[in-house]
């Protein structure tokens, strides 16, 4: 209002006489003309320009209040879902409605975060259960097999001793499992430049007896593969997967084909097996920790569960895909494909290899 009240004074009032006049029209004798002087003006103008600069006043402050309102209830939302969250209820979602504005992308970021660790929750939930109910299945065999030796003491002692050594190894092998599984989930960030044929060919040479015992062909070809990441990893990974190829076969006369590739940006590691028929619903499963085909109930040679789980999880530490698909004559195609280190010229297969073991 005062910078108002300076506007008027200086272009208008000050040109105004202080005092009121009439000025009289001599010249056609005419009727004498009344001038207000400044104060007149003032008494005039200052009470209506009072009661609008008012008005705008009561305005502006309302008419800003609504619309700060409207444009922070968004944000009121979010307060309200970071609560509940905070809570522990991770099931509540947003769903902002409206344009598609900053806030309505916040609260869609928001919502996903939330999907997100809702469902990485539920499968560590399920995960501790499963490992729970795995870790107590061979310490509640062990105490049955004690209790009848207790209560018998005629018992055959080797026989029992032999049992007891095949229920703790499944036991240490299942304890390995779920700390190499546990290690994978994080992150790898070591930079060494792995060759996947060479791990192929070191997972080869270590498992050719038990493909041999089983009657299975080993049939494995490709060209330099070079990624980065953990060489220790990749090479767990290389023999779960031939590991589970030779277990999952036919009972005779079963073929396993290996092959790497470099390809523009990836380079492709791939096992593949006959054997039974798989339906898809079944292979989408076998990721799952803890998850078993049929075969895998049935054979003192099959894991814990968690060794597709374990290639799974060493895959994406790596930032790399892994699918798993049926083969229509049955048996599993299972392709890992790892962002490629850099080109590589295509040579001839080496013999090398160390010793190793298969975990999950």
């Amino acid at each position: 209002m005062g910078l108002l009240l300076a506007v008027v004074w200086v272009f208008l009032l000050r040109y105004v006489p202080e005092e009121a006049q009439f000025i009289t029209d001599w010249e056609n004798m005419g009727p004498a003309t009344f001038m207000p002087g400044r104060s007149d003006l003032w008494r005039a103008f200052a009470p209506k320009a009072a009661m609008a600069l008012g008005f705008l006043l009561v305005f502006g402050l309302g008419g800003g209040w609504v619309l700060a309102g409207r444009m922070l209830a968004p944000l009121t939302h979010l307060t309200k879902a970071t609560d509940t969250a905070r809570n522990g209820s991770l099931s509540h979602r947003i769903r902002l409605e409206g344009p598609k504005d900053e806030f309505r992308e916040l609260a869609d970021s928001f919502d996903a975060m939330l999907e997100q660790l809702e469902q990485h929750v539920a499968d560590q939930q399920r995960f501790a259960a499963n490992a729970s109910h795995e870790l107590r299945t061979p310490l509640a065999i062990s105490q049955t097999l004690l209790e009848v030796a207790r209560n018998d003491p005629d018992h055959n002692h080797e026989r029992l001793l032999e049992r007891l050594y095949a229920v703790n190894t499944r036991a240490i092998d299942l304890t390995e499992a779920l700390l190499l599984l546990s290690r994978a989930e994080r992150k790898t960030n070591t930079g060494e430049s792995v060759d996947l044929s060479l791990l192929l060919e070191e997972a080869a040479e270590t498992l050719l007896p038990l493909a041999e015992k089983r009657g299975i062909a080993l049939s494995s070809s490709g060209d330099v593969a070079l990624a980065g990441g953990s060489r220790a990893l990749l090479l767990q990974l290389t023999i779960n997967l031939l590991h589970n190829a030779i277990v999952h076969n036919l009972p005779e006369q079963g073929t396993v084909w290996i092959r790497t590739e470099t390809r523009a940006w990836t380079v492709v590691l791939s096992v593949e097996n006959s054997g039974e028929e798989l339906s898809s619903e079944l292979v989408s499963t076998l990721t799952e920790p803890f998850q078993r085909g049929t075969e895998r109930l049935h054979t003192d040679l099959a894991g814990v569960g968690l060794g597709l789980a374990i290639v799974k999880t060493i895959t994406h530490a790596h930032d790399g895909t892994l699918t798993i698909t049926p083969r229509a004559a049955g048996g599993l195609r299972v392709e890992v494909q790892l962002p490629a280190l850099r080109p590589a010229p295509q040579r001839a297969p080496d013999d090398a290899g160390v010793s190793g073991r298969p975990q999950g």
